[in-house]
């Protein structure tokens, strides 16, 4: 009810609606209307109330439950189920169980607060309560488990186009799936999968953005390689507004990637990446290899061209590129 609230006072762009307007528009008692008006008021959102006018949308504060997020929604399936927590160990823990139990494809789980985040290769994920975005997005589609890979790709321009349109900041990709301002990480995205050996059951994609966070909210051995909107533009953002972008861009090319494939996802992750075309340092398991990033091959992984020519495939790594220390 308070979705549907919220949509019909910002739908009316600045003008007022009478009590028993929205009365009608949502089928309850006009007292009914006045209580969930002052449940948004205790809320945080600012709505002007007036004799003989009824009710006007002022703004909207920063948080990041359902309703907050699905005014600015504009999805057919993906974010269309939302589970909030004021505060999780991480949202990926918890999209997993939810799968388990059965939620659908495109369900997606957030968190004002996450305690114990995790990103690639068991690092920790700071997230500073009300300032970050922390989410798991439930996926199912019908893909064979060695495709996986491509969705942390197509997750990483999903997450880098749509916080480009929003923020107009040049957010660029790192391989395969950090994001960058100025070479210093914005976005981390962790993606995990339940499959049976031909068929993929769930892949949870968790994505974590720095949105409001100053340089004193990051630990000191991590205020020269993190960064966050708020630092990259001098200006804070709404979080629910950025969740609404990213879940409104991942839709877009997640119906594109089942209905066409790969190819047009590999083409923007290569317009969007910052190593492509440059001389690189991949750390891997095996060795560190030094080359120019050349791109990635329809499977996701990188090739880098080595001295002699020879090209190379980075299947797991960290990449450097010199005179910017990324992490």
């Amino acid at each position: 009810m308070k979705e549907k609230l919220v949509r019909l006072l910002v739908e009316a762009n600045g003008q007022f609606l009478s009590g028993e307007k929205i009365s009608e528009q949502l089928n309850c008692s006009r007292t009914a209307v006045w209580k969930h008006i002052e449940s948004l008021r205790q809320d945080g959102y600012e709505l002007e109330s007036a004799p003989r006018k009824g009710y006007r949308f002022i703004s909207q504060p920063d948080q990041i439950k359902a309703h907050d997020i699905k005014i600015h929604l504009h999805t057919d399936n993906i974010g269309q189920t939302i589970h909030y927590y004021e505060q999780i160990t991480t949202t990926q823990k918890a999209a997993m169980k939810l799968a388990q139990e059965g939620a659908g494809d495109g369900e997606l789980v957030i968190s004002n607060h996450q305690t114990e985040g995790k990103g690639r290769l068991g690092r920790v994920w700071e997230t500073e309560q009300q300032k970050a975005i922390t989410m798991s997005l439930i996926l199912k589609p019908k893909i064979h488990p060695t495709k996986v890979p491509q969705l942390t790709l197509l997750a990483a321009v999903a997450v880098s186009r749509a916080l480009q349109q929003a923020t107009k900041l040049p957010v660029t990709i790192k391989w395969p799936n950090d994001l960058l301002i100025n070479g210093k990480k914005l976005v981390g995205i962790l993606t995990e999968m339940q499959a049976e050996p031909e068929r993929v059951s769930t892949v949870i994609v968790g994505i974590g953005i720095n949105v409001n966070q100053s340089y004193e909210d990051f630990h000191r051995e991590l205020q020269e390689k993190a960064t966050s909107l708020l630092i990259a533009s001098d200006q804070s953002f709404k979080r629910s507004e950025i969740v609404a972008a990213v879940l409104n861009e991942f839709e877009r090319l997640y119906d594109q990637y089942l209905s066409e494939g790969f190819a047009p996802i590999k083409a923007l992750w290569e317009d969007n990446a910052e190593s492509i075309g440059k001389q690189i340092i991949a750390h891997t398991a095996q060795g560190s290899y030094t080359g120019y990033a050349k791109g990635i091959t329809d499977d996701g992984v990188l090739e880098l061209v080595e001295a002699n020519g020879q090209i190379r495939h980075i299947y797991s790594a960290d990449i450097e590129i010199p005179s910017i220390e990324l992490n």
